[in-house]
C-alpha cells in the first residue's frame, strides 16, 4: 500500500496537462457537463475534482477525474495495480450509503485516457484546505487559498469522521485503512465526508487491527485535551483502545457549536415539539458561531422548515437574526427568495408579529 501511495504522490506533481481534454472521451460526459477544475482529493490527491452539472436536470455535481497520464512512466503490471486499486475504492464507495460518506451520483466510468465518476457537489479536500495544493490549477482559487477552519468546524468535522468510522466498523465490519486529509472531502455545505476506500479490508473486529509504529513526537501537535485519548487509541492492547463510537463521546466534542450542528443534522428525526424548543434556544447560540458556518450549515436547515407552517413562528426569528448580519447582496441571494412566500402567510398570526419586529430589513 505504501509503495503505491508513494508512486501516486511522485507523479501527481509532474503532470500539469489539462485533464478536461482527457475526460471528453469518457462515457460520463454523455450525461454530465464538466466545468471548472476546483480541487483535488483521494489517495495521493490523484483525483482532480471539477464542477459539473447533469444535462437532463441541471443538477449540480462534482466530477472526479483520474488522468492515466499520471502513471505513464510505470511498467504495465504497476499501472494495472494502481488502476485496479483506484477502481476498487470508487466501487466500494458507490456501494456504501451513509451521511458521513461521500455520496456517489454516477458510478465509475473508464475510457482510454481516464477514470471518472460523479458525486454530490464538493468544495475541496481537507488536504487542500490545510495547504496541500498538489494537482490543483497553477493559480489556486482564493476560496481555497484563504480558507481558515474554525475550531467548531474542526471539532464537528472530526465528530463526523468518527461517526462514519463507527458505521464502517460496527455495521459494515470494514477497516478503511487510510483515513487522511486527502480522503476527507468537504462538500458544498462544509460537511466532512469520507472517500478513498482503495485499501479497505473486511474485519470482524476492526478495533483489533494491528497498528503501525508512530513516534511520540507526533503527539505534540495534538491538543492537550485529547492527547490522553489519542494515546489510548494507539495502545498495543486492542481491548484498551476506545472504538469510534466511544471517541464521539469524549469531552472534546462537548462543544455548544458542535452539538448544535449535530442537532441540525438530526432534525428530520425530531417532532414539532422538540424542534420548537430547539429553535427557541437558538438565538443564544447563533452569536457564538462564525458567520460562514451559520450561512453554510444552519441557514439552509432553517429555511427548509418554512414548508411546515407550525414551525415558521419558531424559525423566522432566527432567519431574520441571521439576515441582520448579512450584507445586502447576501440577503438578496440567500434569504429573500425563501422569505417571500412566508410574508404572504396569514396564519399563524405570530408570523406577522415577528416580521413587524424586523420591519427595517
Amino acid at each position: 500500500m505504501e509503495s503505491m501511495l508513494n508512486k501516486l504522490k511522485s507523479t501527481v506533481t509532474k503532470v500539469t496537462a489539462d485533464v478536461t481534454s482527457a475526460v471528453m472521451g469518457n462515457p460520463v460526459t454523455r450525461e454530465f457537463d464538466v466545468g471548472r477544475h476546483i480541487a483535488s482529493g483521494g489517495n495521493g490527491l490523484a483525483w482532480k475534482i471539477f464542477n459539473g452539472t447533469k444535462k437532463s436536470t441541471k443538477q449540480e455535481v462534482a466530477v472526479f477525474v483520474f488522468d492515466k497520464k499520471l502513471i505513464d512512466k510505470y511498467q504495465k503490471f504497476e499501472k494495472d495495480q494502481i488502476i485496479d486499486s483506484l477502481k476498487r475504492g470508487v466501487q466500494q464507495l458507490t456501494r456504501l450509503r451513509h451521511p458521513r460518506l461521500l455520496t456517489v451520483q454516477h458510478p465509475l466510468e473508464e475510457s482510454r485516457d481516464c477514470l471518472a465518476f460523479c458525486t454530490e457537489p464538493v468544495f475541496a479536500s481537507l488536504a487542500n484546505v490545510l495547504g496541500n495544493w498538489e494537482n490543483l490549477p497553477s493559480t489556486v482559487s482564493p476560496d481555497i487559498k484563504d480558507y481558515k477552519l474554525y475550531d467548531v468546524e474542526t471539532k464537528y468535522g472530526l465528530l463526523q469522521v468518527s461517526e462514519g468510522l463507527s458505521f464502517l466498523h460496527s455495521s459494515v465490519k470494514m477497516v478503511h485503512g487510510n483515513i487522511t486529509p486527502e480522503n476527507i472531502i468537504l462538500n458544498k455545505s462544509g460537511a466532512w465526508k469520507i472517500m478513498g476506500f482503495d485499501f479497505c479490508v473486511s474485519s470482524t473486529n476492526p478495533s483489533e487491527q494491528e497498528l503501525s509504529r508512530l513516534g511520540s513526537s507526533s503527539l505534540t501537535n495534538i491538543p492537550e485535551e485529547v492527547r490522553e485519548h489519542v494515546k489510548l487509541l494507539l495502545n498495543v492492547t486492542p481491548t484498551v483502545r476506545p472504538d469510534a463510537d466511544q471517541m464521539t463521546k469524549i469531552p472534546f466534542f462537548d462543544d455548544v457549536g458542535a452539538v448544535t450542528l449535530q442537532y441540525f443534522d438530526t432534525l428530520f428525526q425530531r417532532d414539532n415539539l422538540q424542534k420548537s424548543q430547539f429553535f427557541k434556544g437558538l438565538p443564544k447560540v447563533l452569536p457564538k458561531l462564525p458567520k460562514r458556518v451559520i450561512v453554510q450549515r444552519i441557514l439552509p436547515c432553517l429555511t427548509s422548515e418554512f414548508v411546515n407552517p407550525d414551525m415558521v413562528p419558531f424559525v423566522l426569528p432566527n432567519v431574520l437574526m441571521i439576515a441582520e448580519e448579512c450584507t445586502k447582496e447576501e440577503y438578496v441571494k440567500l434569504i429573500l427568495p425563501d422569505l417571500g412566500p412566508v410574508f404572504k402567510q396569514q396564519e399563524p398570526i405570530q408570523i406577522m408579529c415577528t416580521v413587524l419586529q424586523f420591519c427595517d430589513l
